[in-house]
């Protein structure tokens, strides 16, 4: 009976949400409200589900990753429950939760999986203990946020401590692999990573720090073999790369993917979604259907989104911290395209913005940026300005600057890309959307 009240003042949230925001949001407040009238909801909700809730964190890539993993989850037959608008605060689950469940609050599913912040992660292991937890990464990233490095390692930490059955880290992470970190935990601990030609291509954020390889790093990105420096083997590993296929082992066997999904760190992603999947089901895993699931997995919403804008390709990339824009920027230098960069300083993207000046931008510097764009469009400009990459115009705000960026496309022919922070992505895309049909963000 509580589950039923808790539901309709939910949803009665969120129709008011929508009233008021023209037909648009409601993802977060219903979920505020469910968790001040009903904080048990969200256990009582989701402890019943049969195969458990698996969490997915980490400084970058938790939305693409969750969507793999949920797409090859349901290559097996599973009902998988998620929150697939990116909300990842736990207010963001609760309010997922109300356009699934039914009038009594009983859910439809095999076992969830659920995208949250590093911060947000701890809060709700406090109310549900994860079976799993899929860690990714630990980056500096919104330090007014989260504060320095460690302390992202010390939250993400907590997940695995609660998590009861399986961890599965990135194990080329030097935070995440660390004794430090794994010694204690309950759970069993698997990892995933990189094959030795890889290394140069996936730095963690201590190699960033150390070194400035930008050139090299691109010569590096084909390669697939690399002299063996005596450390753990993760049983899940991206050995090589070439375009859009790469070559993954899997317990000893290696298997070739064709990835529709664009960019090198989504590779990655992918075979840390993959760890987990194989992981968790064990010898009931049909690995033939994962890796076929794992072929047609498609960008989440803004990270590595491709769209066509009157038939021009558009690759909208959401850059965030130092090691994700370089990730980003990998395909920059041999795929010429028109392209912006869009940086806001809202409180999503983080205020501030002085990892810039971490970023090497050479890459850029054959093809140029056709606009930069956002609120700190004059701070990119400059950075740039340093790296020799030369910027045609600088336009603050995002409608303009898009409507020139298209047309500089349609005079060229060349494909268009859009780096941008968090907020200007959601501005691109509501920009787009009155230009070209765009998956809608509730």
């Amino acid at each position: 009976m509580r589950s039923a009240l808790t539901v309709a003042a939910g949803r009665a949230a969120r129709r008011l949400a929508r009233l008021r925001g023209g037909g648009r949001g409601g993802s977060a407040f219903p979920g505020l409200v469910v968790e001040r009238i009903d904080p048990g909801f969200l256990a009582r909700t989701l402890e019943g589900l049969p195969l458990g809730v698996v969490v997915v964190s980490g400084t970058n890539g938790k939305t693409t990753t969750t969507k793999i993993l949920v797409e090859l989850l349901r290559s097996q037959g599973l009902r998988v429950f998620t929150n697939p608008t990116g909300s990842n605060f736990v207010r963001g689950v609760a309010a997922a939760l109300l356009t699934e469940v039914d009038a009594r609050g009983r859910l439809a599913a095999d076992i969830a999986v659920l995208e949250l912040d590093e911060a947000h992660a701890v809060h709700f292991v406090r109310q549900v203990r994860p079976r799993a937890s899929l860690l990714l990464n630990v980056m500096r990233d919104q330090l007014d946020r989260f504060g320095e490095i460690d302390h992202t390692a010390d939250l993400l930490h907590t997940v695995a401590k609660a998590s009861t059955e399986l961890v599965v880290l990135n194990g080329d992470d030097p935070r995440l692999s660390a004794p430090r970190f794994t010694d204690d935990l309950g759970a069993r601990v698997e990892r995933f990573g990189i094959g030795e030609g890889l290394r140069r291509v996936f730095l963690s954020d201590d190699d960033l720090r150390r070194e400035d390889a930008g050139g090299a790093m691109l010569e590096d990105a084909g390669l697939g073999a690399g002299p063996a420096d005596g450390a753990r083997t993760p049983a899940t590993r991206l050995e090589a790369i070439d375009g859009r296929s790469a070559r993954i082992l899997v317990d000893g066997e290696e298997h070739e993917v064709e990835f529709v999904l664009p960019g090198v760190h989504n590779m990655l992603n992918a075979t840390g979604a993959l760890a987990l999947a194989s992981s968790l089901l064990g010898a009931d895993a049909d690995l033939p259907a994962l890796l076929r699931a794992l072929a047609h997995v498609r960008a989440a919403f803004g990270r590595g989104e491709m769209l066509e804008v009157d038939g021009v390709p558009l690759e909208l990339a959401l850059v965030k911290n130092p090691a994700g824009f370089r990730m980003s920027l990998l395909s920059a230098g041999t795929d010429p395209a028109e392209t912006m960069i869009a940086i806001n300083d809202e409180y999503a993207d983080g205020r501030d913005m002085s990892w810039l000046w971490d970023v090497d931008f050479s890459a850029l510097r054959a093809s140029g940026v056709h606009v930069v764009s956002g609120v700190r469009a004059y701070d990119m400009a400059l950075r740039l300005r340093y790296d020799e990459v030369l910027v045609d115009g600088v336009e603050t705000d995002l409608g303009p600057a898009l409507r020139s960026l298209i047309d500089a496309a349609r005079a060229s022919g060349r494909p268009m890309r859009i780096f941008c922070t968090y907020t200007a992505m959601l501005a691109v895309r509501a920009q787009l959307s009155r230009i070209t049909h765009v998956e809608t963000v509730l």
